[in-house]
């Protein structure tokens, strides 16, 4: 059944911005934890956990346990996509706030392989599968939510406020790590100061379940639980029986946004640290410019989206991207800080803002309300996993294929960007739905 709600129903907009401001502070926490975890892979874990001979190699094992985070996503988002269906949005996203959150902090108390040997990284790939069962489950909440509770005319926007926790969880743990790496001596950070910030998540796991125990569920879901009984079979194969199509063509639109995003984050930091033996901080202060600036980006994309499409603007993003591949590298070859900070925020704040800052609308308006968790969390974590998962280890691989060159990256990143715009472009049929049709 689809619920419709007016576009002249009266909004409390205190209560809108309330539950945009919760997700953002889950979504903050869910990256803070994730992205902690990538920017550790790169700068230690590989020392840690996965010794070798090659830096490459261990770099490589590191991102293997990166992906198998990914791995889980897609799990924990048909999981709680499905009981987000059936018993509400607002329960699933405090269980997966609590998973992410007491995982990362699992992984700061961890003994390295220095300690107990082969169970270390048994160990933190275990934790990784329950981090990323959480993390697979918390994003399609907090946007459904969002924009369930939103006006039909500013989805774009108060979808957009959702994924402003995505630089922001970047920004946190790169500015702790940049912060402690450069405070401290190499050999103490690598024994203690890289757990600290690990440690630290406790106190924003405390702050996002404060907030989200005082938010309301979604208006359309407690309609629907007025108006209509669950039907009998489950919200995936509802999803897959009904809308195959937008769900295959929302992955691959979804692949340059996550892909990318590591590209511009993970692998500029292991590519530049590594290849061309420039200070970590160089590059972690760059990546703290990029996320500050895309926090600032992406409400003005969403609400440029409003005024003139989500398709449009995605695929724009998409083919900017195309075009920053090859200057990407070269400015980080360059070797010079500032272009280096021109690069990085390049690719966040505008190729991957223009995407992202749609997104949630552009995607969330592909499923009606019964199975909009299951469906919104089947596309981004299947798409994230193909994409952001992978993007690392690809990456590196290439690189090391190609001797630290760079251009065999530059060329698989057109290919992503390019598969990703020509799959958003059929998502246009979903934009001339009723927006309201939509809630």
């Amino acid at each position: 059944m689809t619920v419709s709600t007016s576009t002249n129903a009266p909004v409390d907009t205190a209560l809108v911005r309330r539950v945009a401001i919760a997700s953002a502070i889950g979504t903050t926490i869910e990256y803070y934890d994730f992205v902690l975890y990538a920017s550790a892979a790169a700068l230690v874990f590989d020392k840690l956990f996965f010794p070798a001979h090659d830096p490459l190699v261990g770099t490589m094992a590191a991102f293997a346990t990166f992906f198998v985070g990914y791995l889980a996503r897609p799990l924990g988002g048909l999981l709680f996509g499905h009981f987000g269906d059936r018993l509400g949005r607002k329960k699933m996203l405090v269980a997966t706030l609590l998973i992410m959150g007491l995982s990362t902090v699992a992984i700061g108390l961890l003994p390295t392989y220095g300690a107990i040997g082969l169970w270390a990284p048994i160990t933190l790939l275990l934790i990784r599968l329950l981090q990323g069962l959480g993390m697979g489950g918390e994003y399609g909440g907090g946007a459904v939510i969002t924009i369930e509770h939103a006006p039909a005319d500013r989805r774009g926007f108060y979808g957009s406020l959702v994924h402003i926790g995505t630089p922001a969880g970047v920004l946190l743990p790169t500015a702790l790590l940049a912060l402690f790496s450069a405070g401290m001596p190499e050999d103490q950070f690598l024994s203690w100061g890289w757990r600290l910030p690990f440690l630290a998540s406790i106190l924003l796991v405390a702050v996002g379940l404060y907030i989200r125990l005082r938010i309301t569920e979604s208006p359309s879901f407690q309609q629907l639980r007025r108006t209509d009984r669950p039907a009998a079979k489950p919200p995936l194969l509802q999803v897959l029986a009904r809308h195959p199509k937008d769900v295959l063509l929302s992955i691959g639109a979804k692949l340059a946004e996550s892909g990318l995003f590591n590209v511009y984050y993970v692998v500029a930091i292991s590519y530049v640290t590594t290849q061309l033996d420039v200070a970590k901080s160089t590059v972690l202060v760059a990546v703290l410019i990029g996320c500050a600036l895309e926090c600032v980006t992406l409400p003005l994309f969403g609400a440029l989206s409003d005024r003139i499409g989500r398709r449009r603007l995605y695929v724009f993003g998409a083919l900017f991207q195309v075009v920053l591949a090859a200057p990407f590298f070269l400015l980080l070859g360059s070797t010079d800080p500032l272009l280096i900070g021109v690069a990085i925020t390049l690719g966040l704040a505008v190729g991957h803002g223009a995407m992202y800052g749609p997104q949630c609308a552009f995607f969330a308006q592909l499923y009606p309300v019964a199975v909009r968790y299951t469906g919104l969390s089947l596309t981004q974590q299947v798409g994230a996993t193909l994409g952001g998962g992978l993007s690392p280890l690809i990456a590196t691989a290439l690189l090391t294929a190609a001797g630290g060159a760079p251009w065999l990256v530059v060329a698989y990143m057109v290919v992503v960007a390019l598969l990703s715009a020509v799959c958003a472009l059929p998502l246009s049929a979903g934009e001339r739905r009723r927006i309201e049709t939509i809630g």
